[in-house]
């Protein structure tokens, strides 16, 4: 194995696991009722089913196409949004929704 097929090997295991943090945290936010979106004092659910799916939509095109320089920028803005979710969001949704 050679040094590019190292590397490219190591870019297509990195864009699977950002295709899979973006595709749970998509799902997972499609999974709480809006009224807790609300109770967390949280970005309404519209606002994040659409931010994180259009991450999810562009990081599945750049799976088959690359589209260069402008694509990366948007695929690391809509990585941050989804770890935003995954620390922030996410944790205090299933506080307010936690059964008691």
């Amino acid at each position: 194995m050679n040094v590019f097929e190292i590397q490219g090997l190591a870019m297509l295991v990195l864009l699977l696991a950002l295709i899979a943090v973006k595709a749970f945290t998509f799902v997972n936010a499609l999974m709480y009722s809006a009224e807790a979106f609300d109770a967390a004092m949280k970005q309404p659910k519209k606002t994040w089913i659409t931010i994180l799916g259009i991450g999810l939509a562009i990081q599945l095109v750049t799976l088959v196409i690359a589209l260069g320089l402008l694509t990366s920028i948007l695929n690391l803005g809509f990585t941050i949004a989804a770890l935003v979710y995954l620390a922030d969001v996410r944790p205090a949704l299933r506080q307010v929704t936690r059964r008691r």
